[in-house]
């Protein structure tokens, strides 16, 4: 029986994610993991940017081209996820659940360039897949926007956003580089999926940097 727990952030991006395994009691976590998963099939190039292409059809029938490629990369992005988290379990530890941040659902029928339209479609997309990924591995999820997502992690774990700055910070020194803003995003989402479903709810414990 696996005592110890942990949770896995993901910072979605175009094609790949970015992911952090914190362990530990929700007030005082550590990372465990920190790596990068691939969501494409290099033998299916158009796993890439999928809305790309379809970007010369209208719109409407482009939705519907597409979904071959989305189905694909769910495919993708639910076999990673349960190599990561058999990875973690082998590593004698239970997975409680995930924090995703990504792009959010936005009307993408306003937007008139079908190039920066095919851009922010993607950016949906792998956030959604993600989410699909969760629930097919039977994980727990919390998902959060892109935007304000700082603030937004700073205010639930009861942080300021420069003292969760530095929580951050300090947890990416075990790890060292690459730690960059999408590597801490992926730490807080980490960090608010052990929060909301690890076994305790204990005071944070991390040092606050000044």
């Amino acid at each position: 029986m696996r005592d110890r727990q942990a949770s896995i952030g993901l910072r979605a991006k175009t094609g790949r994610t970015i992911a952090v395994v914190l362990s530990g009691p929700p007030g005082s976590p550590q990372v465990l993991k920190r790596l990068e998963l691939s969501l494409v099939n290099p033998r299916l190039p158009a796993t890439y940017q999928p809305y790309h292409e379809v970007m010369e059809l209208p719109w409407a029938e482009g939705q519907v081209a597409v979904r071959k490629f989305s189905k694909a990369i769910e495919q993708i992005a639910s076999k990673a996820l349960a190599q990561l988290i058999r990875n973690v379990q082998a590593e004698d530890y239970s997975v409680c659940g995930v924090g995703i941040v990504g792009a959010p659902e936005r009307n993408l029928d306003k937007i008139g360039s079908p190039h920066i339209r095919a851009h922010a479609a993607e950016g949906v997309l792998f956030r959604h897949v993600l989410e699909v990924a969760a629930r097919t591995n039977r994980l727990r999820s919390r998902v959060f926007p892109e935007h304000d997502f700082n603030q937004l992690a700073a205010t639930d774990l009861g942080f300021t956003a420069r003292e969760l700055e530095g929580c951050l910070s300090e947890l990416g020194r075990s790890v060292g580089r690459p730690w960059r803003a999408d590597e801490k995003k992926a730490a807080a989402a980490a960090w608010l999926a052990l929060r909301s479903f690890g076994k305790s709810k204990g005071k944070t414990g991390i040092r606050r940097s000044k």
